[in-house]
């Protein structure tokens, strides 16, 4: 193991040490500490379970199959590589395509990666294929990966990480929910230079903050790509603020719903303030909006803590005020709080192969209006690496219960949504 290897492992042993030590300190957030619950929800046997069979279920292949090479396009305003931790010259944005392959027998919901040294692409998730793009080629190979694609395939998903993550870490989480979302499209990573430690919160708010002008240049360039079908946005923690400001700061510049090609807008456990957040929507379609929350998500009550203000992805379906709150910001909300894993909680979005179909089918879901229509722009893109058409299949979720939706103190299913 190199210095550099030996660096990287250390500070994850002290991060493992200091989340652990976060989930020791309730008192500091001012909310009691729930216990995790045990898994289960009806979404199992609403949604098809593709992503729970891995790879080999997913695609129809033998247990035994290769690894599945991932492609993932990388748009990034970090200075330097994975582990960077400063912004580049001007907040500007570097390009790439790159490739994860993604082992045979993955189990939906988990990240497999080795515990020192380099990763085995027959057993964990690995970098296989990196190529450097300028702004000319990036718009011309999204265009390439779009084009042929039909109907809901021809959608791009756009993922934003949150804080304390490094670009392997985001890369690897979104070539994951690709997989286990069992998603078409052309999945797009944004990645800003999070410090990677538990104290740099404020650096890392200030350096996601000088990202969005590259963030919403993203966006509209999307939004402008020949045949694109949809724009969807999923974004965790941090990023989710970072979203809606980009969201926000395209509102205001006349576009709210990105030129009519905004999708499907997911916010995964959102380190937002809940006034901050109203103000943020007033000017966006509400109807775009899907929030996944969790009662027992300790980083957002150490969060809310430290900042004396309640967070968005902390709010609690089953209470009546909230039901209420959640009715009039015209929102769906998916409660998670019963397939809390770990001791933080803070990514059961991506860590319960339940929540996982609930983003599949959200993203997946067909538009009858487009169901026949084609990007026929062809930059000459390699499509071998893709599944063929008609192998990624998602079953849309039931619409909520309106009985039970009126009842305040009714439960909430996990992952059920609240409108």
């Amino acid at each position: 193991m190199n210095s550099e290897e030996m660096r990287v492992a250390f500070n994850k042993w002290r991060t493992g040490l200091s989340l652990l030590g976060l989930s020791l300190l309730p008192a500091l957030s001012g909310c009691t500490t729930l216990g995790m619950a045990a898994a289960g929800s009806d979404v199992a046997s609403t949604v098809t379970d593709g992503a729970a069979r891995g790879v080999g279920g997913l695609f129809g292949a033998p247990s035994d199959a290769s690894a599945l090479s991932t492609p993932i396009f990388v748009v990034s305003t970090r200075k330097g590589g994975s582990h960077s931790t400063e912004l580049t010259p001007g907040a500007q944005a570097r390009t790439s395509l790159d490739f994860v392959s993604v082992p045979p027998g993955h189990k939906a919901g988990t990240i497999e990666k080795p515990n020192f040294g380099a990763p085995n692409a027959d057993r964990h998730f690995a970098l296989v294929g990196h190529s450097l793009l300028d702004d000319e080629e990036f718009r011309a190979q999204i265009a390439a990966h779009v084009s042929g694609r039909i109907g809901v395939n021809r959608d791009v998903l756009v993922y934003v990480h949150g804080f304390n993550t490094s670009m392997e870490e985001a890369r690897n989480r979104l070539a994951q929910i690709v997989v286990d979302g069992e998603f078409g499209g052309v999945p797009v990573l944004f990645t800003w230079p999070s410090k990677s430690a538990l104290l740099a919160y404020g650096a890392d708010k200030e350096s996601a903050t000088a990202s969005r002008d590259a963030y919403l240049k993203l966006l509209d360039e999307l939004s402008r790509t020949p045949g694109v079908g949809r724009v969807h946005i999923l974004a965790h923690s941090m990023g989710t603020w970072l979203t809606m400001e980009t969201l926000r700061e395209s509102a205001l510049a006349g576009s709210p719903d990105l030129r009519g090609k905004l999708g499907d807008v997911l916010l995964a456990s959102p380190d937002i303030d809940l006034t901050v957040f109203k103000a943020q929507l007033a000017r966006l379609d509400p109807s775009h909006f899907s929030i996944f929350v969790s009662r027992g998500d300790r980083a957002l009550q150490v969060s809310a803590g430290l900042q004396g203000d309640r967070r968005l992805g902390a709010i609690d379906p089953s209470s009546e005020k909230d039901r209420d709150m959640i009715e009039k910001l015209g929102v769906k909300v998916y409660d998670l709080s019963d397939l809390s894993v770990g001791l933080i909680g803070h990514d059961n979005y991506a860590d319960t192969p339940q929540a996982l179909r609930q983003i599949g089918a959200t993203i997946n879901a067909p538009r009858a209006a487009e169901s026949g229509e084609q990007a026929v722009i062809d930059a000459g893109a390699d499509r071998s690496v893709r599944p063929p058409p008609g192998a990624i299949t998602s079953e849309a979720l039931p619409p909520p219960d309106a009985a039970a939706a009126q009842t305040a103190a009714a439960p909430v299913d996990a992952a059920a949504p609240v409108r």
